[in-house]
């Protein structure tokens, strides 16, 4: 395994990091989940990336009871608020009630007294900016947050927070989770930009495009048994990149990943990770082996001629425009 450091923090993380959206409490069960993080930290993936809202909870609770009785100094688990949590007007966004109680939840169903990234899911339009700091860095200092980042955020609002944080005295934010493939590059054009200046690192989830850029998905074809397109909670996030306008291209990345002597998967995270702005990506799993294959890509180092034959292919489906960070799915 590869360590980075969460930005310019003191904070060290597992380049691949384990995520239970939709996998855990949804897709896997129980037992197979558990044993995919006992595979993850076999395999030296010491970051654990979940949320309060992914399976309402019971994502945090199978994550929880899955690093039970590891050395909980060894580990970096994050998780993150804002969506809604339950029927209240109070039970969802960024307001100082929500953020405390939230957390407070999370740490119950994680079996910890402390998360080392809490991270704010979205920007909250109805909430002051300095009220959603402020309960953040009293978090920090009452020791149950160790560092605070963001999720999909675009570059003015990060560096918004910035300015608060730098004016009213807070700890600044260190990292963004934001949507990052070799389909998806929206955050090229801006938000990397400010956040290398800025030393915020990002943690980038859907890294294989929910799977597609594993070449499983065949054009003209249903999708496999098992997989992500065919599950209730997951088919909705893919169902836009399964045309055969996206999948001709990607069967012929797949070709040339696999020409070089690699799967088309741990290109795709060799890529992602070759980012230098990038400090982990999320994968998930809801076999063992998966995670196995994944750890592959820590072990690539793309070839210009192979990554301009990659840009060449997937040039026609590749989204760039940071006006589209509005139209990606809802969640993680």
């Amino acid at each position: 395994m590869e360590y980075r450091h969460l930005g310019s923090s003191g904070l060290v993380v597992s380049a691949l990091a384990y995520g239970n959206w939709i996998t855990h409490g949804e897709q896997t069960e129980e037992e197979a989940a558990l044993a995919c993080v006992h595979a993850a930290l076999d395999l030296g993936i010491t970051t654990f990336d979940t949320a309060d809202v992914y399976a309402l909870g019971r994502a945090e609770e199978v994550l929880g009871r899955a690093l039970k009785g590891q050395r909980r100094e060894s580990l970096e688990i994050f998780t993150k608020v804002y969506w809604p949590t339950g029927p209240g007007p109070n039970d969802r966004g960024l307001s100082r009630k929500h953020i405390i109680e939230s957390l407070n939840a999370s740490l119950r169903r994680l079996q910890t007294d402390y998360v080392d990234l809490y991270q704010a899911h979205r920007f909250d339009f109805e909430t002051p900016i300095e009220e959603t700091l402020r309960a953040f860095d009293d978090l920090v200092r009452q020791g149950k947050v160790h560092y605070v980042g963001v999720s999909e955020w675009p570059a003015d609002q990060i560096a918004e927070a910035l300015r608060v944080a730098d004016e009213m005295g807070f700890d600044r934010i260190v990292s963004n989770q934001p949507q990052y493939s070799l389909l998806w590059r929206v955050i090229e054009s801006e938000v990397v930009p400010l956040c290398e200046r800025e030393g915020i690192g990002q943690i980038v989830w859907s890294p294989l495009a929910q799977g597609v850029l594993t070449g499983k998905y065949q054009p003209g074809r249903p999708p496999p048994d098992g997989s992500r397109a065919t599950s209730k909670d997951g088919s909705a996030f893919i169902s836009n990149l399964l045309s055969d306008g996206v999948l001709e291209p990607v069967q012929q990345f797949a070709t040339l990943a696999r020409a070089a002597g690699h799967t088309p998967a741990a290109v795709a995270l060799a890529w992602v990770l070759a980012n230098p702005n990038v400090s982990a990506a999320i994968v998930g799993a809801t076999k063992p082996a998966q995670l196995a294959e994944n750890v592959r890509a820590l072990d690539i180092e793309l070839e210009p001629e192979l990554a301009r034959a990659i840009d060449e292919v997937l040039a026609p489906v590749v989204q760039r425009d940071p006006r589209l960070t509005a139209s990606t799915p809802r969640r993680p």
